[in-house]
């Protein structure tokens, strides 16, 4: 779990939608290097609130529902997410402008990774690491909801470092003529991503 949500967390660093490209836009606005660092902190903040809302959800849903339905549940709504974006990968939550606050920021990051999945796309290794998936671990595991918890905190420290090292390269380095130029489309990356996770969580829920 704990590998998982490390590279997961470089993936949700990498992909511009996830608030790196604002942050670098409120530094080249501004004129500021600092105001990029600044930026990125309300946003991994609103990344990890809408992360954890999900956990939350499967954490509630345990208590009712086998972990073997939950886990398929999650694999099956990973999929239709995922055709879904595929065929809509091109629609994002509106925002007003550039003038925004911390506030704003965590709102805006918080909109923005619920309309990706990103917290969907985790469910998957949260429950395949969890103690409830693990019970021979004993008293020696983490409780099922502090093992998530850390997990979640873990996956947002690799997003917010992947997320600076991208904004400080491109902002010092490369400028924003580069984006232009050699452009990727990371939205139709991260559908087909929810597909293949959906996928692989759905042949491990029923090769259990």
């Amino acid at each position: 779990m704990w590998l998982a949500m490390i590279l997961f967390g470089a993936f949700h660093g990498l992909n511009p939608g996830m608030g790196w490209l604002f942050a670098l836009n409120l530094g080249l606005q501004q004129r500021s290097e600092k105001v990029i660092w600044l930026s990125l902190l309300p946003i991994a903040l609103g990344h990890a609130i809408a992360v954890i809302a999900v956990v939350l959800l499967v954490l509630a849903g345990l208590q009712f529902i086998p972990l073997a339905t939950v886990q398929k549940f999650s694999a099956l709504a990973l999929l239709a997410f995922g055709f879904y974006k595929l065929f809509n990968y091109y629609r994002h939550p509106r925002w007003v402008g550039m003038k925004v606050g911390g506030v704003d920021l965590v709102v805006w990051s918080f909109l923005m990774a619920s309309a990706h999945g990103a917290g969907l796309m985790l469910v998957p290794a949260l429950l395949g690491g969890s103690d409830a998936a693990h019970p021979h671990h004993g008293a020696h595991a983490l409780p099922q909801g502090a093992g998530m918890f850390l997990a979640v905190g873990l996956h947002t420290l690799t997003m917010l470092l992947v997320m600076g090292t991208v904004a400080w390269v491109v902002y010092r380095k490369l400028g924003l003529a580069v984006l232009r130029s050699s452009w990727i489309n990371f939205d139709l990356i991260w559908a087909v991503a929810l597909l293949i996770v959906g996928s692989i969580a759905l042949w491990m829920a029923f090769a259990h």
